[in-house]
């Protein structure tokens, strides 16, 4: 299972490991007990595939992962995404909640579900673009500018700290995780790491995958 519990130490944020994948299932689908039909006041609209939806993450500036990691993520939407009619189908500051997962030649964002409110959660099939950013961290040098101000993937903490050998970065909450411990132990006596740096305001932003009709 993937936990959403974050882990913070100075000015970082430590996003739960994990290792599994979500199935793929219908667009816009109700979460059972917990979720409602759209208003009637957008049956005979429809929003097109293409369609953007603008996001940020207010839990810090940036997100650090390895490329092969996966880690739950809930971003917030930054404007009202409204139909082609004009009518308002999610509201900013509705909450999307989905993975950042490793993609071809790097990192991308992909959407589980929406909650608009607390009855009202939908599955939601859109992804963001592939963020292939880098970064190396090396041995005897600071993360600091990297590191400062960021969301880390609790499997990147472990191998920066075995590289760098930074004790607020390899604290005993992030090493807990299942796994952990091995991911380290891979990294030790390695000269450097590299990590994916994404900035969810630039990269984060989401593109609907197919048409949404209601009816």
């Amino acid at each position: 299972m993937l936990s959403s519990t974050f882990y913070r130490s100075g000015l970082s944020v430590f996003l739960a490991f994990g290792l599994t994948t979500s199935v793929a299932v219908p667009l816009l689908s109700p979460i059972p007990a917990t979720a409602q039909s759209f208003p009637n006041t957008l049956q005979r609209d429809r929003i097109l595939a293409g369609t953007v939806i603008s996001v940020e993450y207010p839990e810090a500036e940036k997100i650090v992962v390895m490329p092969n990691e996966t880690v739950p993520l809930t971003i917030t939407v930054a404007q009202d995404v409204v139909t082609s009619q004009g009518r308002v189908w999610i509201p900013a500051g509705a909450e999307i909640v989905g993975q950042l997962k490793p993609a071809s030649g790097g990192s991308q964002f992909v959407a589980n579900e929406v909650i608009i409110s607390t009855s009202q959660r939908f599955r939601l099939d859109a992804n963001s673009q592939v963020v292939t950013r880098t970064e190396t961290i090396r041995k005897g040098a600071s993360a600091g500018s990297i590191l400062g101000g960021a969301a880390i993937g609790a499997a990147a903490a472990a191998a920066i700290g075995a590289v760098v050998g930074d004790n607020a970065i390899a604290t005993e909450e992030v090493l807990g995780g299942a796994g952990l411990g091995a991911i380290t132990g891979v990294f030790v006596g390695r000269r450097k790491v590299d990590v994916v740096v994404v900035h969810p305001s630039e990269d984060l932003n989401l593109t609907l995958q197919s048409d949404i009709v209601f009816r």
